[in-house]
């Protein structure tokens, strides 16, 4: 990852913000109000994150931005409201589910395109466990973190499963050539 990586206070204090930025969204209060200039300047910096939410080992939500837009810090009190509350694969998060509830943040780095020519050059493109995967063809788009890679290891599949997330079938990795881009993460978790 070519970033400077988040100091281990860093990690806990994003850890808290989006926390407490679920449990007050889930009960109905007020967002969490944060003044930026009160955190470090990594915090600071435009940043891009995911905030994935587990409930019993499972998936309970996962949104987030593949672009930089506001400060790290907003851009993790916002997707962990959102994954909460309107990932559309799921209802909201209830409050009685809040104590077991598991908050993963990544942040990512800036994807950068993938040049290919053929589906073999994609495959060999890609470095499972390390990239993130951003296929795009016309509108539709899908991506997945690198911590997908541990449960569909072998790229093929990977492209697959990802081609169905779009909305597409399957082969379509195969038959089409696709914008691909890839990124990395900086992942971190409740304990």
């Amino acid at each position: 990852m070519e970033t400077e990586k988040l100091s281990t206070e860093d990690r806990d204090i994003l850890l808290k913000v989006a926390r407490q930025s679920i449990e007050r969204a889930v009960r109905g209060e007020p967002k969490l109000t944060l003044s930026v200039k009160d955190y470090s300047a990594l915090l600071q910096r435009n940043g891009a994150s995911f905030v994935t939410l587990t409930l019993n080992g499972r998936l309970r939500g996962c949104i987030g931005t593949l672009q930089a837009y506001q400060a790290l810090v907003l851009d993790v009190r916002e997707h962990a409201i959102l994954a909460a509350l309107e990932d559309p694969r799921f209802p909201p998060v209830a409050e009685r589910e809040l104590a077991a509830i598991k908050i993963e943040i990544s942040r990512l780095t800036e994807p950068k395109p993938l040049s290919y020519q053929t589906p073999q050059d994609l495959l060999q493109g890609l470095h499972p466990g390390t990239d993130g995967v951003v296929l795009r063809l016309g509108y539709r788009s899908a991506t997945y973190l690198p911590q997908v890679w541990d449960q569909i290891p072998d790229p093929a599949d990977f492209l697959s499963e990802l081609c169905l997330k779009m909305g597409t079938s399957a082969d379509t990795w195969k038959k089409q050539k696709l914008e691909v881009s890839t990124y990395q993460v900086e992942e971190f978790s409740e304990k």
